[in-house]
């Protein structure tokens, strides 16, 4: 009496479940950095009202609270409100008149010895008050991506980064289970989705670097049309880099 049938085990065909896993991962990430950078790309904001951007404006559209930071402590340096030696501190020489806020967040970051070192003022203002309100403001105006926009695009890098790595390992462990003259079907099939994540991963670093999108494609036109002539233009839009020496050592200190 014959006893029952049973299906061969073919050990070759172990890669099709690996292929299925790697497409599924590079699907899911990429499909969130796509919807991350189109959300991004239509901010909740309306454009519209004046086209004309102060410099504090321009320089969170071109780098974020960090970039208003410096813009503000170099503006009261070359006032001498503020002196900010090449050894990284920031000594307080007039703390006098009234001020806008956000130069009072900075009197406030250097505290009442009216001195401090500069690492320390900076993160300070960035996440003051006033510093969020200008953030508001320009989101609101569809200028700039709000926080959970760039926080969800960042989550999309790293969604489309992990399912990289991972169609790698998997291609690398099927490409192991079938015989090396019958390896190139299952290398085709793993190139698809690695060069879909890769492209993707490409894609979401450059809406993520270097401003970390912070600027729709609105605010983007406008900083586009701003000339760096002028010293404190091209600090707001292109960073401490166009700074004299002494200043670019102590805002990098």
């Amino acid at each position: 009496m014959a006893g029952p049938s049973v299906l061969p085990y073919n050990r070759d065909m172990l890669w099709v479940p690996l292929l299925l896993v790697a497409f599924t991962a590079a699907g899911i990430g990429c499909a969130r950095v796509c919807r991350a950078s189109l959300a991004t790309a239509r901010p909740d904001g309306t454009p519209g009202g004046t086209d004309e951007l102060t410099l504090r404006e321009a320089a969170y559209l071109a780098g974020g609270p960090l970039r208003v930071t410096d813009l503000t402590l170099v503006s009261m340096h070359r006032t001498r409100r503020v002196l900010l030696a090449r050894t990284g501190w920031a000594t307080v020489v007039d703390a006098t008149g009234d001020g806008d806020p956000i130069e009072r967040a900075v009197l406030g970051a250097i505290g009442p010895v009216g001195q401090s070192p500069i690492p320390a003022v900076r993160p300070v203002v960035a996440a003051a008050e006033p510093v969020r309100r200008l953030a508001d403001g320009l989101v609101e105006r569809g200028l700039a991506v709000s926080e959970e926009g760039r926080r969800e695009l960042a989550a999309g890098v790293r969604a489309v980064r992990t399912g990289f790595l991972l169609t790698l390992a998997l291609g690398t462990v099927a490409a192991l289970l079938v015989p090396a003259g019958e390896r190139a079907p299952v290398l085709a099939g793993f190139a698809l989705p690695l060069v879909g994540s890769g492209l993707c991963l490409l894609i979401g670093r450059t809406e993520v670097y270097p401003y970390t999108r912070w600027a729709s494609p609105a605010g983007q036109r406008l900083l586009s049309g701003l000339s760096p002539a002028d010293p404190l233009t091209a600090l707001a839009t292109r960073g401490p880099s166009v700074l004299e020496p002494e200043l670019r050592a102590a805002l990098k200190s």
